[in-house]
């Protein structure tokens, strides 16, 4: 009588695994996927929204920041370098915090674009995370879940 090797077919057809990064509030979360090689992604999901993948959890959790600072955005119909209306009328220090998310973009390019230091960059960032847990809390607090 023979032996299969179960374990290996397991492996061989077993998809990504994927967890929850971070669960907030109203149905918003992070998945972490982990698929081989491929590496790790992070999973922007929230209802009404189409899903956004990040290379990294700390761009990931900036992206819905802002997403709660500006209390929903749809980024469907905006076009490769389009910015949705929300996220534009919300001020300069969310813009920053968007454009960070954006691929290719970091610190140093927002700082050169607006003409300011690195340093006010990271301040606007700061304020937009601050803002999006009080948010956050607020909603906690009267109930929403």
């Amino acid at each position: 009588m023979s032996q299969t090797d179960d374990t290996a077919d397991d492996e061989r057809t077993t998809g990504p695994a994927e967890s929850v990064h971070r669960d907030y509030i109203l149905g918003v979360r992070i998945v972490e996927r982990t698929a081989g090689t491929d590496g790790t992604v992070y999973r922007f999901e929230a209802p009404h929204h189409e899903g956004i993948e990040f290379d990294d959890a700390d761009t990931a959790t900036l992206y819905a920041d802002v997403y709660f600072d500006v209390n929903g955005f749809q980024e469907a119909g905006t076009g490769e370098r389009g910015v949705p209306p929300e996220i534009i009328q919300a001020g300069r220090d969310t813009l920053v915090a968007y454009f960070l998310t954006q691929p290719l973009v970091d610190v140093e390019w927002v700082a050169s674009y607006y003409g300011e230091k690195p340093e006010k960059v990271q301040r606007y960032v700061n304020r937009v995370r601050k803002r999006a847990k009080k948010i956050r809390e607020g909603a906690a607090e009267q109930g929403m879940t």
